[in-house]
């Protein structure tokens, strides 16, 4: 059964306890039996995965096809699972212990599907896919990540209690009482002969950015303090209650660095500060960045020790092993060793245990993504979208006006001209020529974003251009030009580039960042700097992510719960037939001292 949540939060606010399990390995005492030859080392594997994100099977919903890359990734929990099963037969099942950091129920089709079309939360609904896998699969913990929060917390909650394994945030607490709002930390005694049990305590650590990126959900009803801070108020009592071994889940990267500026006053990426700051840990699994990590080591500020951290590729694509070593002496556990390691799941099959168990949920899934909702006149595609002006952009942008513009008639704002902003979330999305159909769309806006109306002036749309236009590398005009280095500036990701529609710009990349914008007009005539606009922009960058200026604290016109994916799809079925003359439009280009790039 699961564990019982709202029991252990009852305990802890009075305790300050955890989730606390006897390893299964443990064997009865028999008096009769003479006790085995001491063993004075004892050798413990813990296995992590990071940012599933939905992803169950190697299969790509967007492509209607196994999943590949360049590179030969595989993905999925099913090989994961493969995986697993080799280490606990290798290791000895009761020597292992394995956890996530976080990100599970949001990112692919599979995922959206439990959570809006055939909700977990409807009366009698569903067990998530990912729920039934995780538990299948025998996972002892796993940290929340940012995106657990992205479909509210009735949804959250109602994953959690699917689970058999606890959901763990020591820095996720009640915003009125800052106790504790999940559970902290899961302690696992392993059973050694002849000795005392080694004690592992595992403490979760989320992101602070939840704070900005579900701000709607969480806002008034949970905080998020920062990792180190917690981490310092929570590992000491983890070792004052007989951990011998410490080991952290966070879902926060190793960079030190912050997407959301000074919004919030704790950093994003700060596994590694945890490791350099914070005494008595041993190991950290790493997630949020989506990278790999076989193993990193910091040493700890205060007590010379070399902390170990790892992260394994997101989407399930590989997995972290630690493999720590004790030894026994003077009456307690030592760790003398900490080495970490990758394992690639493109070495392994699925796990048939996986497939018998989700083979349903996959194929609802995979008929409802292909559900044909319209007829396109042209292919469109996002191969160029992030240096030239691409009409498969212009029609996020054009849905969003028309959504905004319709929620704000018979306002005091409807007069108002209407721009919205849209990035090239995907270098690879293709709607094809010929029937449009719900996958095709749902590669295009590969996030469940939601819609927000945001009162701006024309000087602040000004400043949140030029900001936008720091992602392309300085260009000098009589320098060749190379499409696969002029962008990601500062290592600006794509989906921090926004397009901005309603207005005619040009971007001199020839020029400084922060002096690129030229010619910018709206309705052919200079921008008026005091002129009123609004801005239809998603809910991420709403609330400050990718810290563009001025947005995260305008006046909030309007927003909805209603994913832009979702308008997408409704606008296109509504109107038959994708015709880019119907929403696009060429609103900005690239250039270098006046003389376009392409």
């Amino acid at each position: 059964m699961p564990l019982n949540r709202r029991k252990f939060l009852k305990k802890s606010a009075a305790t300050g306890a955890g989730v606390a399990v006897a390893g299964a390995a443990a064997a009865p005492a028999q008096a009769s039996v003479r006790p085995a030859p001491r063993r004075r080392r004892y050798s413990l594997t813990v296995m992590g995965t990071t940012d599933l994100h939905g992803h169950v099977f190697n299969w790509d919903y967007f492509k209607d096809a196994e999943y590949s890359d360049k590179a030969g990734n595989a993905m999925g929990l099913a090989r994961i699972s493969t995986l697993v099963d080799q280490v606990r037969e290798e290791k000895g099942r009761g020597n292992t212990l394995l956890l996530d950091a976080g990100d599970t129920i949001q990112g692919t089709p599979l995922a959206y599907y439990y959570a809006k079309v055939d909700p977990i939360t409807a009366k009698g609904g569903p067990v998530h896919p990912m729920a039934q896998a995780m538990n299948a699969i025998g996972y002892d913990a796993a940290a929340l990540g940012n995106h657990e929060f992205n479909y509210g917390i009735e949804t959250l909650r109602r994953f959690e209690d699917q689970l058999r394994f606890p959901l763990l945030g020591a820095n996720a607490v009640d915003a009125k009482t800052l106790k504790p709002a999940f559970p902290p930390y899961f302690i696992k005694k392993f059973h050694v002969p002849g000795l005392p049990p080694v004690k592992v305590a595992v403490l979760g650590l989320t992101n602070p950015g939840i704070a900005i990126w579900d701000k709607a959900y969480v806002q008034g009803r949970l905080a998020f303090p920062g990792l180190e801070e917690q981490a310092a108020k929570w590992v000491p009592k983890l070792k004052a209650m007989g951990a011998d071994v410490v080991v952290v889940s966070a879902h926060s990267g190793s960079s030190g660095t912050s997407s959301y500026g000074d919004q919030v006053p704790y950093v994003e990426n700060a596994a590694a500060n945890v490791a350099r700051q914070v005494p008595g840990i041993d190991a950290i699994l790493v997630g949020h960045a989506h990278v790999e990590i076989p193993e990193l080591k910091v040493v700890n500020e205060t007590t010379g020790r070399t902390v170990v951290l790892s992260e394994p590729l997101c989407y399930a694509e590989r997995l972290t092993l630690f493999d720590i070593e004790l030894v026994f002496g003077k009456g307690t556990w030592q760790v003398e060793s900490v080495a970490a390691s990758l394992l690639n799941s493109n070495t392994v099959a699925d796990d048939p245990k996986i497939t018998r168990l989700l083979s349903d949920e996959h194929a609802k899934v995979v008929a409802y993504v292909n559900q044909v909702v319209g007829t396109a006149t042209e292919t469109l595609t996002t191969v160029e979208a992030r240096y030239q002006d691409a009409p498969i952009i212009d029609l996020i942008t054009k849905v969003q006006e028309d959504v905004v513009k319709a929620a704000l008639a018979g306002t005091e704002y409807a007069s108002l001209p209407v721009l919205a902003q849209a990035s090239p979330f995907s270098r690879t999305s293709e709607i094809p020529a010929g029937q449009v159909t719900i996958r095709d769309l749902s590669s295009l806006y590969v996030y469940d974003n939601t819609l927000v109306a945001k009162l701006m002036t024309g000087a602040q749309i000004r400043a949140y251009l030029e900001y936008s236009a720091e992602y392309y590398v300085q260009t000098a005009a009589d320098a060749a030009v190379d499409v696969e280095k002029l962008t990601n500036a500062n290592s600006r990701p794509d989906y921090n580039y926004d397009y901005v529609s309603g207005l005619r710009y040009d971007i001199d990349i020839a020029q400084p960042a922060g002096s690129r914008i030229r010619n910018l007009t709206h309705d052919g005539a200079a921008l008026d700097d005091a002129g009123q606009f609004v801005l239809a922009v998603n809910n991420y960058r709403a609330n400050g992510g990718g810290a563009f200026p001025y947005v995260a604290t305008a006046k909030q016109l309007w927003s909805e719960s209603t994913e832009i994916r979702t308008r997408i799809a409704e606008w296109v079925t509504a109107k038959g037939v994708l015709d880019p003359k119907d929403f696009a439009s060429v609103d900005w280009k690239l250039t270098r001292d006046g003389t376009p790039v392409f």
